[in-house]
């Protein structure tokens, strides 16, 4: 073969093999751009959820009793909550539906740790518990009342869920030892419970169980000893009686108006 043709075999040849790599490059690139502009889109890590400061225990062992046969088909719980950091406890009791017609009895002790140095204000302490139920109005304060824990500090408030309610919130703090009982007995209609029901019905407050806490085995000792009966006042009577009142519930009655001639 004449040589200037074996020349130019060899270079198209050449340029063939150049082509085929560039395009194979092109094409390589190209891939690795559709990855990279259809890649999915990285979605940032959240952040966890902030830990609650307050924690349910499971299978609470009761330390208090709220014993009211008036209300014996009404549902009761009791709740222990513990704060995370703090180490304060809160022993919640309760009777009835926290929305509804019938009548709501809350109770809740705290025996604060480390979480808190002081107690806030009787309407402040009932409105951050409270506002579950629907608060219509600002809470206000009213006259103290006499119960077998002393004077109780007694805030009122009306609730709009599902049932327009009247509830009279009360709040009792102890500096020795550090206690707080606080809490609200609600019911339908525009008139509030009689404040003689509030302290029938936490004259039935007893203590099951203190633990190592003397302290507090003494204020409920000392509370029994100003034990009402719910107005017997009677030192034969070891349970409080059954008072008709407490835990009725009041009808509550539509308006209806009337039109034409009535025969």
């Amino acid at each position: 073969m004449h040589p200037g043709l074996r020349s130019w075999r060899d270079e198209a040849s050449a340029t063939v093999v150049r082509l085929l790599a560039y395009m194979g490059g092109i094409a390589a690139l190209c891939v690795v751009a559709v990855y990279f502009f259809n890649a999915p889109e990285v979605i940032a890590a959240s952040e966890p959820a902030p830990r609650p400061d307050w924690v349910e225990v499971g299978r609470p062992y009761a330390a208090f009793a709220l014993a009211i046969p008036e209300a014996a088909d009404a549902p009761s719980s009791y709740m222990i909550r513990r704060h995370v950091s703090g180490g304060g406890r809160k022993d919640i009791l309760s009777l009835g539906e926290p929305r509804g017609s019938a009548p709501y009895l809350f109770v809740e002790i705290y025996r604060p740790g480390n979480e808190t140095g002081t107690f806030g204000e009787a309407a402040s302490e009932i409105a951050e518990r409270a506002g579950e139920l629907g608060l219509a109005d600002a809470v206000h304060s009213d006259d103290p009342v006499n119960s077998k824990f002393g004077p109780l500090e007694v805030v009122k408030f009306s609730t709009t869920r599902e049932t327009a309610r009247k509830c009279l919130g009360f709040v009792r703090n102890y500096s020795e030892p550090r206690l707080q009982i606080a809490g609200w007995f609600c019911q339908a209609g525009e008139d509030f419970i009689e404040r003689s029901m509030l302290t029938c019905a936490l004259d039935r407050l007893t203590l099951l169980a203190s633990g190592s806490d003397i302290k507090v085995s003494a204020l409920f000792a000392q509370a029994e000893l100003q034990r009402t009966f719910c107005g017997h006042r009677s030192t034969l009577l070891a349970p409080t009686p059954k008072h008709r009142a407490l835990f009725a519930q009041k009808p509550v009655y539509a308006e209806t108006k009337l039109r034409g001639r009535v025969r």
